[in-house]
């Protein structure tokens, strides 16, 4: 399963993103294991792609984008909320794949008590900051690479015949993306399942006075 994993990771992030879509990403920890089947992505193409974080080149934050498929991203955001992606194409290519929603499948007690605002079960994991407090991931968590059972992380693919109705899978623009980068027309890399109540609502870029959005 492990290989399977990674020789679709190895593609670029806009064909990673919609095959992610009903994917279990599970995370392990002293407390407990959470895991959540992911129904809502968005693609980065790091330096081609002017939504990206990593589109000005490497820095101390955005290192993890730079390494070889598998690696997570963790980033905070806001000065308050940490925000994961999976780092997907070969090494330097900055490809990434944003997790914004899913449903909690595995460890629902231990993503209620780590997402105490949550008023029902579905916005437990409904966003992506939401998302990275129900599976307990923090920047100490960047650059950890997913593994096989029983790692920290590990990320399960539904098997044949298994996954989401591809008449199911939706694409539009970027949530909060601003300037070029959140192009819809250009840029369609939101990817979510048409249906799924965990789906985050689209929210157009606010203006800030600093700073950049993207991945």
């Amino acid at each position: 399963m492990l290989g399977e994993v990674t020789s679709l990771l190895a593609a670029d992030s806009v064909a990673v993103a919609p095959r992610l879509l009903g994917a279990v990403l599970t995370t392990r920890s002293p407390q407990g294991e959470v895991a959540v089947r992911l129904t809502e992505v968005e693609a980065y193409r790091g330096e081609a792609d002017p939504g990206s974080h990593a589109y000005r080149g490497r820095t101390a934050r955005n290192a993890s984008m730079f390494e070889a498929a598998g690696v997570i991203y963790v980033y905070f955001t806001y000065g308050m909320h940490y925000c994961a992606n999976i780092v997907c194409g070969p090494v330097g290519s900055s490809r990434a794949v944003l997790l914004r929603g899913g449903e909690v499948t595995a460890g629902l007690e231990l993503a209620r008590r780590r997402r105490p605002a949550a008023r029902t079960d579905r916005d437990l994991a409904r966003g992506p900051a939401r998302l990275c407090q129900a599976l307990g991931l923090t920047r100490d968590d960047d650059g950890v690479r997913l593994g096989p059972p029983g790692s920290r992380v590990t990320l399960t693919l539904p098997g044949p015949g298994l996954g989401p109705d591809p008449e199911r899978i939706r694409t539009g623009p970027r949530t909060g993306v601003a300037g070029p980068g959140g192009d819809g027309a250009v840029f369609p890399w939101r990817f979510w399942l048409d249906g799924e109540p965990t789906v985050s609502p689209y929210k157009p870029a606010r203006p800030r006075r600093r700073g950049r959005n993207g991945r």
